[in-house]
């Protein structure tokens, strides 16, 4: 899936930028990342638990931890206090669907989306889900209906280029990525996403240059030589 498969490395490749994710996209970095995140975040979910926000990114926080579990008890609980909250009913979800439940995890983005007055974040979420659920034509079809509602929407476009990462469609991801980051409202993760697509076709040096806008250059090399090292082994990742 999503997870499983393309967002190690790319998690990787924007490891310490420190952005406000959309629980929504696939690949949020949470707005406190690296070292201690965790407890940060712990810190302040204890301080202010009812806040929808401090919920969230406590919530990604734990997911980067490796605490799937324990996130999707966070967020079923601020669900149930903010039933119209279309952000944390989406990160609900991928939460869901990243420990595995999948059904539950549609059925939540569903629920929380109207048919007459359809989320773009829910629609993508959705599609993520199918991607994970390893649906690709499906997710691209939901992708599109979320462009429809968002046009060149880039947390959209970034899901749409790591979906054709999945499918070893390099190229088209490449074509897609390059139109998000071309947006004033991409967030870095989305470049750091382009770098490597970049870097599984090859093109480290290229790879680093764009990992590089972001961060600071001698992480952007280890990271992408950390790749490169990868795809020199047999029987890995590439497969």
């Amino acid at each position: 899936g999503v997870q499983t498969c393309a967002l190690p490395i790319s998690a990787l490749l924007g490891g310490c930028v420190t952005t406000k994710g959309d629980p929504a996209t696939t690949g949020s970095i949470p707005q406190v990342t690296g070292a201690g995140a965790a407890d940060e975040w712990t810190r302040r979910y204890q301080a202010n638990p009812d806040d929808p926000e401090t919920a969230l990114g406590f919530a990604v926080a734990l997911r980067a931890d490796g605490r799937a579990s324990q996130a999707v008890e966070v967020l079923q609980r601020t669900l149930l206090q903010n039933p119209k909250n279309v952000a944390v009913a989406s990160a609900y979800g991928k939460a869901l669907a990243e420990a595995g439940a999948f059904e539950e995890a549609l059925k939540v983005v569903r629920d929380a989306n109207s048919p007459r007055t359809p989320d773009w974040r829910l629609t993508s979420a959705e599609g993520a889900i199918q991607d994970q659920l390893g649906n690709p034509q499906e997710a691209r079809r939901l992708y599109g209906e979320a462009l429809k509602l968002a046009p060149d929407e880039p947390s959209v476009l970034n899901n749409i280029g790591l979906s054709y990462v999945l499918t070893n469609e390099l190229p088209k991801a490449e074509k897609v990525l390059r139109k998000a980051v071309a947006s004033s409202r991409a967030e870095a993760r989305v470049r750091q996403n382009l770098a490597l697509v970049i870097g599984l076709q090859g093109r480290f040096d290229e790879a680093t240059k764009v990992a590089s806008q972001d961060l600071p250059p001698e992480q952007a090399r280890a990271n992408v030589a950390y790749l490169r090292s990868m795809l020199s082994q047999p029987n890995t990742w590439k497969q």
